[in-house]
């Protein structure tokens, strides 16, 4: 009928009118980066009606939100000593415990000052590659825990391996040592309160980082707690890229062995995982647990291994991980290896290693064949072909799915933690990585890295220009749009 006719045409008048109003506000109020602003508007310009629900879903701005708020007594502690350990630094009063440490210092200085990151030199620190010995040294931790257990994943599945953990933090909660469990809400949302109840009458506390308010629809898809912590009895800390669920220790077929990086670390750096935790647990839970008691304690010497654990999240307009890396990177004289299941950077992290490559640096990146986003691994081919035409080589590891992030430069300081080389994690997620200042820790860090490459093929110049049209349209539309997946 005619005045159907007409009021179709209405609605969608209105509808592009909303659009139009949502774009503008991208622009002037939200102040998002040039590139996602083009990314969004684009969106919501050429699919209305779907652009409309996916900025509902996928771009509240939480930058201007005070999620983690400081104590005054908290704040001068913490603040006290990093202030003074810069100023030892400045004064050159400050004793590095190793070489590579000294020669880092530059970089030790931008995260605490950019990442409020203090430095502690007396960590040991072993490194896993595999999820089931990992998981195995996590149980007996945990077994072994004596007064407390923190643990903090962004996916804990209802899955043979998800039990297996929560039954350990259980038993031990049972035991009378007090365990927190603080899960992300949509990695973990086959973890309900049904499930969990024998964990919580045997005395365990659980909170939902970003709990939805309608029990099974949340509109925030973006900002999710990414971060895999865990500190047992303030004295050992577990962190890296591991989730909990079966197919992070190679139990599920689709993905076959999965390729992962963590680190059970012992030292001063436990206190700042620890930290990192009480800021989370306390703005979900609503706990009140203070910083003051565990934040900077001396104490005893395990080993020479100079840490910074470095956390960054959208509640802040700081990139503070992904300025540390860049630093390295732009740092690197000899070599550049890097591994990550997302390759999408941003314009100044691939020109970063575009010109690292072009000076003669040994850049290597590994990526996995196996791909678990679709639009993603498009974006990923395609950065990683630029890549390829300024020198760098880039591994397609071959051996099941590579989920590892890790960093390595001149055989000398790296970083491991949750954070992909994308700009979800640099800009979108909570995330947490430790910078290593130790040239053996670097070293097996490389020596893992050779491993992986002879489970892996180059992608060579030749082979990346051979691809199919169907490919290299499916590239350039996942790049155009790599700023919002």
């Amino acid at each position: 009928m005619w005045y159907s006719s007409i009021f179709n045409g209405d609605l969608n008048v209105v509808i592009y009118a909303i659009n139009i109003m949502i774009a503008l506000a991208i622009i002037f109020l939200e102040r998002k980066n040039p590139s996602s602003t083009l990314a969004w508007v684009l969106v919501l310009f050429f699919l209305p009606i779907v652009g409309l629900l996916l900025y509902l879903v996928f771009s509240q701005n939480i930058s201007r939100q005070r999620i983690y708020r400081l104590t005054d007594s908290e704040n001068a502690i913490i603040s006290g000593s990093l202030h003074e350990q810069i100023k030892a630094m400045d004064e050159n009063r400050f004793i590095y415990e190793n070489e590579t440490s000294a020669q880092w210092s530059h970089m030790i200085k931008l995260n605490q000052i950019y990442g409020n990151a203090f430095l502690t030199q007396n960590n040991s620190v072993e490194l896993y590659t595999d999820g089931r010995e990992m998981f195995h040294a996590l149980l007996r931790d945990i077994r072994n825990a004596k007064y407390s257990i923190n643990v903090m994943s962004f996916i804990i599945k209802d899955d043979m391996v998800g039990r297996k953990l929560l039954d350990a933090l259980a038993k031990k909660a049972e035991e009378g040592v007090e365990v927190r469990l603080l899960v992300d809400a949509l990695g973990s949302r086959s973890i309900n309160g049904r499930k969990l109840r024998a964990f919580e009458r045997a005395g365990g506390k659980v909170a939902y980082f970003f709990k939805p308010k309608l029990k099974y629809l949340t509109l925030r898809f973006n900002y999710r707690n990414h971060r895999k912590i865990v500190v047992i009895d303030e004295e050992i800390g577990y962190t890296g890229g591991f989730n909990i669920a079966n197919e992070y220790l190679s139990f599920k077929k689709k993905f076959g062995y999965w390729r992962d990086t963590h680190l059970r670390i012992v030292g001063g750096a436990v206190q700042d995982l620890n930290a990192v935790f009480i800021l989370d647990w306390r703005f979900t839970s609503k706990e009140n647990l203070e910083l003051k008691e565990l934040y900077y304690t001396p104490l005893s010497q395990q080993g020479n291994s100079a840490i910074q654990i470095v956390m960054s999240g959208p509640n802040s307009e700081r990139v503070e991980i992904k300025r540390g890396m860049m630093r390295m990177i732009t740092y690197a004289s000899k070599s550049i290896y890097l591994q990550t299941p997302y390759f999408v950077p941003d314009s100044s992290m691939l020109e970063s290693l575009k010109m690292a490559a072009q000076s003669g640096v040994d850049v290597k990146i590994m990526i996995p064949k196996m791909p678990d986003h679709m639009f993603v691994y498009w974006a990923t081919l395609s950065y990683c072909g630029e890549l390829i035409k300024s020198g760098a080589k880039v591994y397609i590891y071959n051996n099941g799915f590579l989920h590892a992030k890790t960093l390595v430069v001149d055989g000398e300081v790296a970083t491991v933690g949750s954070a992909n080389f994308d700009r979800r994690s640099f800009r979108l997620n909570f995330e947490a990585n430790a910078f290593v200042y130790d040239k053996d820790f670097a070293l097996k860090m490389e020596d893992e890295f050779h491993k992986d490459m002879e489970l892996s093929k180059e992608l060579t110049l030749r082979k990346y220009n051979r691809r199919k049209t169907i490919i290299k349209i499916k590239e350039a539309i996942s790049r155009l749009l790599s700023d919002i997946l």
